[in-house]
């Protein structure tokens, strides 16, 4: 019971709940490790899958991510300490000259509910930061948002920067935004497309061969 306590209340955004449970279930000895893979991240898989079914929409994601990141304030800690590790790093930023945040942010959440450690670096990231965090993350993925076509082209000189870095092919570029397509993604080199938050994460998982 403890565990669909941590779903339900992370799938109806309860963020205090949330915490209260995986508190209970790890006082019940619950191992940290199944909390996160048993509950909290298909709690996040199924909001997504409302999401994308039109049933949920962005603010019921966004309660439920706080709520998921209640829930992680509590287990975080217990994760390290057990040596659990994250399915992978993901450096995100909206790129260079875009001030845009609100779907930069909620793909973050979406992201570290699907087991990822996520480094938000925020808005109007320049190419070499980017490059920069990654290589010293030692991340698998970038992922980049855009809202404004002419900020598009950052998408394309971060792409280059990583490559000039020696770091094509080892990190993995994620790019999303209102005026982003699988087509521009095609046109400038990137390893992935996601038209939304839900399938963002998922995306990020198949990236680093973890759907």
């Amino acid at each position: 019971m403890s565990l669909d306590a941590v779903y339900g209340a992370i799938l109806d955004g309860d963020a205090s709940a949330a915490a209260d449970a995986v508190q209970q279930a790890l006082a019940a000895a619950v191992p940290a490790e199944e909390i996160l893979n048993l509950a909290c991240i298909p709690a996040m898989s199924e909001i997504g899958r409302l999401y994308e079914e039109g049933i949920a929409f962005v603010p019921e994601m966004l309660i439920s991510a706080r709520a998921m990141r209640s829930a992680m304030g509590v287990l975080r800690p217990v994760l390290v300490q057990e040596n659990v590790k994250p399915v992978g790093t993901v450096v995100i930023g909206t790129v260079s000259g875009d001030l845009h945040d609100i779907g930069k942010s909620l793909v973050a959440m979406m992201l570290e509910g699907a087991g990822f450690q996520v480094i938000d670096l925020g808005v109007d990231v320049p190419p070499t930061r980017f490059a920069q965090e990654a290589a010293a993350s030692n991340a698998q993925v970038v992922a980049m948002s855009a809202l404004l076509t002419t900020t598009m082209p950052a998408m394309k000189t971060t792409i280059d920067v990583l490559a000039e870095g020696g770091l094509a092919g080892r990190v993995k570029t994620l790019i999303g935004g209102a005026p982003i397509s699988q087509a521009y993604a095609d046109q400038i080199g990137a390893d992935g497309f996601a038209p939304d938050a839900s399938r963002a994460a998922r995306k990020a998982r198949e990236l680093v061969g973890s759907a």
